[in-house]
């Protein structure tokens, strides 16, 4: 997109954006940062397509960048609301309970089979969901369960050990 029609596209239509972002949260800066934000990425794309086909993007973009910062939000408020984690709360055996549990599951992981706990890690650590694992390793779906599977045996058995 050449840079005078996405200049016309941002003029036109920013405060209609701006402010159907507005009636979904109610905050104008919020609004206005996520407006800015969905401009800033459209940009990126270089898109080449005429200003008028990019215009239900924008609403798409828009709808999406602020449920996303919305659950963050909510995720935000959770954790603070959650109680805090009292390590002084635990008694000497439980502390010593824990730490001897961590340093079994960590030597667990490092034995684990490679393409199993490659798996492991993107699933638990990174939240990927299985679709996602079996796109990034070219995998089928059915080999990234069959994987996890396998791991979270492996690891059952090893701390069960303990």
């Amino acid at each position: 997109m050449k840079r005078e029609d996405f200049k016309s596209l941002f003029n036109e239509q920013f405060d209609p954006l701006r402010n159907y972002i507005y009636y979904r949260c109610g905050d104008a800066e919020l609004a206005t940062d996520i407006a800015q934000d969905v401009f800033m990425k459209l940009w990126e794309k270089k898109l080449d397509k005429p200003p008028k086909e990019l215009i239900g993007l924008l609403y798409k973009m828009a709808k999406d960048a602020f449920i996303s910062k919305y659950r963050r939000s909510k995720t935000e408020q959770e954790f603070i609301a959650r109680p805090p984690d009292n390590a002084e709360s635990q008694s000497p055996e439980e502390e010593l309970n824990y730490k001897e549990l961590k340093r079994t599951y960590e030597r667990a992981l490092k034995e684990m089979p490679e393409i199993q706990r490659e798996v492991f890690m993107m699933s638990r650590v990174e939240e990927l969901k299985y679709h996602e694992i079996a796109e990034r390793l070219e995998l089928s779906i059915k080999a990234v369960e069959k994987r996890m599977k396998n791991a979270l045996q492996f690891l059952r058995q090893e701390l069960a050990v303990q």
